[in-house]
């Protein structure tokens, strides 16, 4: 498996931990633990910080996209690896250094984790969302007049 990809394997088992629990436990503790168990692979392990600490800092706002992107399924129905999967590839898409992380490179990772870890139905569900919102923020300049 590539760094990368066990790298956010990390930060979805480590939001999926702390979404689970409300948020009532310690976000970084749970980064550490899973990367101490898992991540020995990891050459890269302020990846997975970034993109935790990514993922939180913008936390609303990526709930707000997916609300506005898939309206037929309020938040609190979207299975929550999905809504996870959903934030991460959604930061990588709107936030995340483009340099380090392509637009494709973080919709194809992000399906990649709903196709391991989300239900039959969860590809392509995050496909569709994430598509859209690269398709809406990537038109050209004269469709956005």
């Amino acid at each position: 498996m590539a760094t990368r990809h066990l790298a956010r394997t990390i930060v979805l088992q480590s939001l999926y931990e702390w979404d689970f629990y409300h948020k009532e436990t310690d976000l970084l503790k749970i980064v550490d633990r899973n990367l101490q168990g898992l991540g020995q692979d990891i050459d890269e392990p302020d990846f997975v910080l970034r993109l935790v600490k990514g993922v939180v800092d913008h936390w609303s706002e990526l709930d707000k996209t997916i609300t506005q992107t898939a309206p037929e399924w309020p938040l609190e129905q979207i299975a929550m690896v999905d809504r996870n999967v959903l934030r991460i590839g959604l930061y990588e898409l709107l936030y995340a250094n483009r340099n380090e992380v392509p637009a494709k490179v973080a919709i194809n990772e992000a399906i990649e984790l709903a196709k391991n870890y989300g239900g039959s139905n969860s590809p392509k569900f995050i496909n569709g969302v994430l598509g859209t919102v690269y398709r809406s923020a990537n038109k050209p300049e004269e469709e956005n007049k």
